[in-house]
């Protein structure tokens, strides 16, 4: 279960020593946007190293590599298809093509190299129009297990105004979380990039849950905590979970149809729901039986 994936710079030693240490479900090694291009060669190094040697003690280790249409982006993934990471997250994915032409460069990669072909994950990073309007059929194309809106180059690329309130971006996150559910893969929010306002991060991560996100994306260590607090069910919410499916129990017992449970009908969707809330607690080691 990842509910917070932290960007971290490949060009900073200090960062990439102390990676795992703020309890991020997962991390996003960076080698785009945090890079500059004169120092792209030794990034892909400090990553290369600090992976085979630091064993970070997270769920999921992510690369982000450079875009499909630079000259970094096969060299990014020459060096990392051998370290294995749980995802590599490939950038400004623009559609289905983008992803079948990784693919292919992934499979000559994995045969060179003794990796088992296909096993490599993608995990695409969509940040334009272009890309969210094609969100389903890359969340369907090979080796994709999870897409993530990167709002600031979306709404570059819009010419729209970025806001605390996020409006601008209303569509795109419910295009995003839409055609990764109906794909069934998991679907990660855009960062809060306004390190300092602790209560907007809190009211974005929440939004975002609300609207099914599996997790949120930061760039600050002060963000873990919110964003996992908002992708954690409370006791509260545990709690009427395992009512719901006490009351279901007992009514299959005593063969009854229709049950309600404060006052409201008890369906299948809230059924469903309350399942998916346990297994988020159990996955967070909660002890439901005493919440």
């Amino acid at each position: 279960m990842l509910r917070s994936l932290l960007f971290v710079p490949g060009n900073s030693p200090a960062m990439l020593l102390n990676a795992d240490i703020h309890r991020a479900d997962g991390i996003i090694l960076d080698l785009e946007d945090a890079v500059a291009p004169d120092q792209k060669d030794a990034a892909r190094i400090l990553v290369r190293n600090a992976v085979r040697t630091l064993q970070y003690a997270v769920q999921a280790l992510i690369i982000r590599i450079n875009p499909l249409d630079t000259a970094f982006c096969r060299e990014d993934l020459e060096t990392i298809v051998p370290l294995r990471p749980a995802f590599i997250m490939p950038t400004k994915v623009a559609g289905e093509g983008d992803i079948r032409a990784l693919d292919q460069m992934l499979r000559e990669i994995e045969r060179k190299n003794g990796v088992e072909e296909g096993v490599t994950r993608l995990l695409a990073l969509i940040e334009t129009a272009c890309g969210i309007e094609n969100a389903y059929a890359i969340a369907r194309a090979p080796r994709v297990r999870a897409l993530m809106l990167g709002a600031e180059d979306y709404t570059a690329d819009l010419r729209a105004i970025r806001s605390r309130e996020s409006g601008e971006i209303a569509y795109a996150r419910s295009r995003i979380v839409n055609a990764a559910r109906a794909a069934g893969i998991d679907a990660f929010d855009t960062p809060f990039t306004d390190v300092n306002d602790v209560d907007g991060l809190l009211n974005d991560a929440q939004a975002a849950r609300a609207l099914g996100f599996s997790g949120k994306a930061a760039i600050s260590p002060r963000h873990i905590a919110g964003i996992n607090a908002a992708f954690s069910p409370t006791a509260a919410e545990v709690r009427y979970a395992r009512q719901v499916l006490d009351v279901i129990e007992e009514a299959q017992r005593l063969g009854r149809g229709a049950v309600s449970l404060r006052g409201k009908m008890i369906d299948k969707p809230i059924v469903e729901r309350a399942r998916q809330t346990l297994q988020m607690a159990h996955a967070l080691n909660m002890e439901v039986d005493e919440l």
